[in-house]
């Protein structure tokens, strides 16, 4: 069990949902915690919420110098939770390129422009957390996800190459990979979602991994068998299965 008390961590996208979420965990285990998102009126209201000590910055992710001003300014941390993301359903017969290109921006880049903008003092105090925020859908292509499983996978992918390089280093790296977490991302679907959790829900997943020593989470667990299972299906039965019909 990690100890929380008297620990800083900077969570981005905390605004709302997911994120706003696990900065009640955290606050409520004794962390400081500094929250940013785009939204100023979002951020002061979580602010005032907060159980603990907690402050705010308000930071446009797909801004590289924004990002490196904001993380000089908070100073030492002793974690980043990334959980900054957006999302549009999109077939490839409707591809938007605006839409494609600021998923890539905030889903993935965002995340590594961040994670760029604190390890380095991570390492060189030999010290440092960092949670990144996958999904079930990064696991493999699916129809109606142009833009969102490709950062996602990205951010995947990401995560591993860190972990392959600091695994025996002092600094922890952790993913989460949720399904559906009832939002107003998800509110955009027009399909049956199964398993859809609450906020509160999932973020109870994302606390407990983050009290663990283990890499990867991938919940609701028994939904997240599937996409990790569909790794394994030849692509002639993978895209029978899951591609259009």
């Amino acid at each position: 069990m990690t100890q929380w008390q008297g620990k800083r961590y900077w969570l981005v996208g905390a605004s709302e949902g997911l994120g706003r979420e696990v900065a009640f965990c955290l606050s409520r285990a004794g962390a400081e915690v500094i929250v940013s998102a785009r939204s100023e009126d979002r951020l002061k209201s979580l602010v005032e919420e907060l159980p603990g000590k907690a402050s705010y910055k308000t930071l446009d992710v797909i801004d590289r110098e924004a990002v490196e001003k904001v993380a000089e300014e908070i100073g030492d941390i002793d974690g980043l939770v990334y959980l900054a993301g957006v999302y549009w359903p999109m077939k490839a017969q409707e591809w938007d390129n605006e839409k494609a290109d600021m998923m890539a921006q905030v889903n993935y880049l965002g995340a590594s422009r961040c994670v760029g903008a604190v390890i380095g003092r991570m390492i060189e105090r030999g010290e440092g957390h960092i949670v990144l925020t996958g999904s079930l859908s990064g696991f493999r292509g699916l129809p109606g996800a142009i833009g969102y499983s490709a950062s996602k996978a990205g951010l995947m992918a990401l995560a591993e190459s860190m972990q392959a390089d600091l695994r025996t280093s002092p600094i922890k790296v952790q993913i989460v990979n949720p399904g559906f977490i009832k939002t107003r991302l998800t509110d955009k679907n027009d399909f049956k979602m199964p398993f859809i959790m609450e906020p509160e829900e999932a973020a109870k997943e994302v606390f407990e991994h983050m009290n663990d020593d283990t890499f990867k989470k991938s919940f609701p667990m028994v939904f997240s068998w599937v996409f990790r299972l569909s790794q394994f299906l030849p692509d002639w039965m993978y895209f029978r299965i899951f591609g259009s019909k």
